[in-house]
């Protein structure tokens, strides 16, 4: 295989990457608390010693996936009505507990479970300021939580406060599925935490940005493809006229 192709195939792998990516953050343009995630790609230069031409010694650059990274920016909120549907305004996430450890998300919308414990869509406790779960006394109705995460009821009134935190370092959090976050490195309480009751927090997914990232990938992949099959054409003519007068 000549340079150019091993360039170019290059290419194709990470163009093909990206468009997992994509794919990635379309199917999960309707989770909640869903952040898109966004490739990194970089030259990976071998140096070609003792060529003629041009004098000296060539470079040449290959591509390479160098890492993922996830946009931050918040989702726009909708409004549900639903108690327990818990929205995040700025900076912060919530706690929740899974078999694994302590997790972060976004996706507040959660369930009041039969234990009494409020729960995410897979069942994970949330937790409050002091790490534990939250729990809602059998019986009660009416749940209110404050702009603060103050919760309360009619029979028992505050009965906990939702933990609000972030990470000491946002860039060392690792995506666990499409709602759950792994922190690397230590969390703090978040000051001032800013929660709206009845609402969820939507994908920031933007559905025409990301389609038209699709179709960018995709041409880009078919020309490289053609490039590619062009080259191996060449090639084989090459081979063809060569040993021709072998025969």
């Amino acid at each position: 295989m000549d340079n150019n192709t091993a360039i170019a195939l290059s290419s194709l792998v990470v163009k093909q990457r990206a468009m997992d990516i994509v794919a990635g953050n379309l199917a999960n343009m309707s989770t909640p608390g869903y952040r898109a995630e966004r490739p990194v790609f970089a030259d990976w230069l071998q140096s070609e010693a003792n060529t003629s031409s041009p004098r000296g010694e060539r470079t040449l650059a290959f591509v390479q996936d160098r890492a993922t990274w996830r946009d931050r920016a918040e989702g726009t909120l909708t409004h549900t009505g639903n108690p327990l549907d818990l929205a995040l305004s700025g900076n912060g996430y919530f706690s929740v507990q899974t078999p694994a450890g302590v997790r972060l998300t976004r996706a507040g919308r959660f369930t009041l479970q039969a234990n009494g414990t409020i729960a995410d869509e897979s069942g994970n406790p949330l937790l409050d300021v002091t790490g534990q779960k939250l729990t809602v006394p059998a019986g009660d109705t009416n749940l209110t939580i404050a702009g603060d995460g103050t919760l309360s009821t009619r029979e028992s009134g505050q009965i906990g406060k939702i933990g609000v935190v972030a990470p000491k370092d946002l860039n060392r959090m690792t995506a666990e599925g499409s709602r759950l976050f792994r922190a690397d490195v230590a969390t703090a309480p978040v000051a001032t935490p800013k929660l709206v009751q009845g609402a969820v927090e939507d994908s920031n997914v933007a559905p025409i940005a990301e389609l038209t990232r699709m179709l960018t990938v995709q041409r880009e992949f078919e020309f490289t493809t053609q490039y590619v099959e062009a080259e191996g054409s060449r090639h084989q003519t090459a081979i063809d006229k060569i040993a021709a007068p072998l025969a």
